[in-house]
């Protein structure tokens, strides 16, 4: 099997990285779980959702984290966060080569909702701490459950981040936008819309992510050492400048699109020949389309 999508997270961080490279920190044998759900009677995982260790990248020592969407959507706790934050505090320590993320998470797990929140809150907080010392943090997405939440925004703190069409990135989910603003805003259940307007091509279009790649672990694997050397070559640490630009880049999407109903009158809009036909199209062709009609810094 070389879908992405479709691998768990130690599957993942098997196929991705060196072969028999990874060596993980804190196994479930360890059986640190979240203090948490057993309270609550609710079940509990020894990873409790994510793997965190170092591994080979091309030859190149790498410290790496992978979410399992298989164990409540990859939804972040106290342990959970903690063993994220850990992870990227020890990439600072060793002066790691680099962190790569292979995220797939729903954001913070309700069950444990302030520790949940506070532990997002730290991950982002290490995440920039590393960028700082000059470490880049490249973030993958490309599994079923997508990036939103609280890791939406863990996401777009990284250096790059590198999606499939099949991942989705946002804040909030469809189904919490319908919720709070009610289906006539947005329907979750019109699934190609859901797609549409968080799926990899609109987040590469719109500037959110920096490569866009086929549903392939290999095709994952060479945009994660392409995006962290072209990361080094850019500057890693978020300057002053960067978020000005991000500031100014958002600030263009709402004047431009802010009026849109629909992703395809923003692809439209970007001056894409045929926005109907997007959808369909395959990674590399997609990819040759929309070449000077996307926003911010996509590769």
């Amino acid at each position: 099997m070389n879908s992405y999508l479709e691998l768990t997270a130690r599957e993942r961080l098997a196929r991705l990285f060196d072969q028999g490279s990874f060596k993980e920190f804190l196994p479930p044998s360890a059986r640190v779980a979240s203090p948490h759900l057993g309270q609550l009677n609710a079940p509990v995982a020894f990873d409790d959702g994510v793997a965190v260790g170092r591994a080979l990248l091309d030859g190149q020592p790498v410290l790496c984290a992978a979410q399992e969407g298989g164990f409540m959507g990859g939804a972040v706790g106290e342990v959970h966060g903690a063993k994220l934050t850990g992870l990227l505090r020890r990439a600072v320590q060793e002066r790691a080569g680099a962190v790569v993320l292979l995220l797939e998470s729903g954001g913070v797990r309700l069950h444990e909702a302030n520790a949940g929140l506070i532990a997002v809150s730290e991950v982002m907080r290490a995440l920039l701490d590393a960028r700082a010392a000059g470490i880049p943090v490249v973030a993958l997405v490309g599994g079923s459950n997508g990036c939103f939440g609280g890791m939406g925004i863990v996401a777009r703190c990284a250096n790059a981040v590198v999606m499939s069409e099949e991942g989705r990135l946002a804040m909030s989910g469809p189904e919490v936008i319908e919720t709070a603003s009610g289906v006539e805003e947005f329907d979750s259940r019109d699934r190609a819309l859901v797609w549409r307007t968080t799926g990899g091509k609109h987040r590469y279009l719109m500037g959110d992510c920096h490569a866009i790649v086929p549903d392939e672990v290999q095709a994952f694997r060479a945009a994660a050492i392409d995006a962290i050397a072209h990361s080094r070559g850019a500057g890693v640490e978020l300057s002053l400048a960067t978020l000005e630009a991000e500031q100014a880049l958002l600030g263009q999407r709402i004047a431009r699109f802010g009026g849109c109903a629909d992703p395809l009158d923003a692809w439209r809009e970007l001056g894409l020949p045929d926005p109907a036909a997007v959808p369909m199209m395959e990674a590399d062709a997609f990819s040759a389309l929309a070449a000077g009609h996307t926003l911010g810094g996509a590769q």
